[in-house]
């Protein structure tokens, strides 16, 4: 699935595509997952944000089209076999193209955001001030779960998912199967300061494309992050800090990745 790195790639590659046109068409067959949008034609495209893994287009009128590239969605400059929605714009056409078909649009207003669930129980962005390391620990120490399914909560931090978690947490030396109410306060700050490294890191590399290549950018080039990778996806390679073969498990019906040794 897209987490924040390829959404936020994705976000700064169609702003300059889409900022200041106005919608003509929405076009799509699956009214149940991309709905409303009749509501969004003939508005202009004011500005194009993130918030988590989710894309915002702010329309004129107060509207919002709220994007979830789902498992498999982005956007691209031609058409595929797998388009689902074209949007035709005042001189621009783009194609939002989901082999799995996860991904769903609502057009809402912007007032009213909040009937897209998910938007409105997202915790902070690893960027804002509230992303505290004293935040991050009590939203821990509340919790027996393991620290990686913490991580995942949307709301606890917004935008972080399989990958990143694994890589984070590497980064801080802190094992993904420790429970939540185990964690120290020295460990909460290193999670918190891995956090942003890894996510920035992995936005400057186009993100990650997997052997599956479920995702690209939108001109089609591949995510770069992958050759950077530490542990995620690398079961029984060596650990690119001690030589240990990296480990593989299963948390919450989730894949976790570490290095034994480095992360106690």
């Amino acid at each position: 699935m897209p987490e924040l790195p390829e959404v936020e790639v994705t976000r700064r590659a169609l702003s300059p595509l889409v900022e200041g046109r106005r919608i003509l068409d929405l076009v799509h067959a699956d009214p149940a997952r991309y709905r409303d949008t009749e509501r969004a034609v003939g508005r202009r495209i004011l500005g194009l944000f993130r918030r988590g893994k989710f894309l915002l287009f702010r329309l004129s009128g107060g509207w919002l089209l709220v994007v979830h590239l789902g498992m498999s969605g982005g956007f691209r400059l031609q058409r595929t076999p797998h388009t689902r929605v074209v949007f035709r714009l005042e001189g621009q056409e783009l194609y939002f193209h989901d082999p799995r078909r996860f991904g769903k649009f609502w057009a809402v207003p912007e007032a009213e955001r909040c009937r897209v669930p998910l938007l409105c129980r997202l915790g902070p962005e690893p960027w804002d001030p509230a992303f505290t390391a004293e935040y991050l620990r009590q939203r821990l120490r509340s919790s027996r779960r393991p620290v990686k399914a913490i991580l995942m909560d949307q709301a606890v931090v917004a935008g972080l998912g399989n990958i990143y978690a694994d890589e984070a947490l590497f980064l801080a030396g802190v094992r993904p199967t420790r429970r939540g109410t185990r964690v120290t306060r020295a460990e909460a700050a290193r999670i918190r300061k891995a956090i942003p490294r890894v996510l920035e890191a992995a936005i400057e590399d186009g993100g990650t494309t997997l052997k599956d290549q479920s995702y690209r950018q939108v001109d089609e080039a591949i995510g770069y992050f992958r050759l950077r990778l530490s542990v995620y996806g690398r079961t029984g390679e060596p650990c690119p800090r001690c030589g240990t073969p990296i480990r593989r498990m299963v948390i919450q019906g989730r894949s976790a990745h570490f290095c034994p040794r480095c992360q106690r």
